[in-house]
């Protein structure tokens, strides 16, 4: 632990910006899979599971003592929201482009910034709420644009898991409890869903499971672990904005492998979401350096 609120805020910027990074290789990894979306959702949760049992059972052994998995209900509430993100986030994947999902599921930091007022009492700034008009109007576009290419399902199931991870995260932020392993455990879920799902279609279907066993034996619990510690140090609103990164690095890795270019529209409004988040980011920094100086 640092001694200083300065440098916890530091951590958490590097815990979160790793977490994004890790985070934007996620879809790419499940197109290179080439399975059914129910076999992806199995594989890729059990191997993070798995994953997460065998770290906790090495730091049981190295200290003595298990690892904090779940703090209270605090934890079995955000585990319950981490899990059921993973399979609304997969029902968004198969359902419409991978534009789409990043720039709508971008639009958590807007309610985290909402949920962080009603229940924290945390009022966003007028710099906030411009932003969260901007990306109002961005979503827009490309839901709209959703309705004409019959991908509707999709991009609402998008603006679901925007939703779900910032109540997440602002669960986490008011526990101000340890939760790097609730977001790992609760991978249970989605890995019984799948499962439940893939049995009576006679088993997994996959053309290259390698992929999705390196994303969700390595990519994902890195990703996960680093987004669910960071509301320890940072604001809701503070951490939702990391995921900006996958905003911005899913479509290129994608349009890279799999030369998939996003709709007019969607870069539209894509460009929209992606200004106001980046411009609010850069006002918060800026505002945080002119309090620290005055204080």
């Amino acid at each position: 632990m640092f001694p200083t609120a300065l440098s916890d805020h530091r951590k958490g910027l590097l815990l979160t910006a790793i977490g994004g990074l890790a985070l934007s290789v996620d879809i790419p990894l499940m197109r290179l899979a080439d399975g059914e979306l129910w076999s992806i959702l199995a594989v890729r949760s059990i191997a993070t599971l798995i994953v997460t049992l065998l770290v906790a059972t090495v730091l049981r052994i190295a200290n003595g003592r298990w690892p904090l998995l779940v703090p209270g209900w605090p934890g079995l509430v955000t585990g319950l929201l981490y899990g059921l993100t993973t399979v609304i986030f997969l029902l968004a994947v198969f359902n419409t482009s991978t534009a789409n999902v990043v720039f709508i599921v971008a639009f958590n930091p807007m309610f985290a910034a909402l949920l962080s007022w009603i229940f924290l009492k945390e009022r966003p700034a007028p710099a906030t709420l411009v932003a969260m008009a901007a990306m109002i109007f961005g979503v827009g576009l490309i839901v709209r644009d959703g309705l004409s290419g019959g991908h509707l399902f999709g991009d609402t199931m998008a603006l679901l898991t925007a939703f779900i991870i910032a109540a997440a995260i602002t669960i986490s932020r008011a526990s101000r409890r340890e939760m790097g392993f609730v977001s790992l455990l609760s991978t249970v879920l989605p890995a019984a869903v799948g499962l439940i799902s893939v049995m009576p279609a006679g088993g997994f279907s996959m053309e290259h499971p390698a992929w999705i066993l390196f994303n969700g034996a390595v990519m994902m619990p890195l990703a996960f672990w680093c987004l669910a510690t960071g509301p320890r140090y940072l604001s809701a609103p503070e951490v939702g904005m990391f995921y900006l990164l996958e905003t911005v690095l899913a479509p290129i890795w994608v349009w890279l492998i799999f030369a998939e270019t996003p709709a007019t529209m969607t870069l539209v409004g894509g460009g929209i979401l992606v200004a106001a988040i980046a411009a609010h980011s850069v006002w918060m920094v800026r505002r945080k350096s002119i309090v620290q100086m005055a204080g």
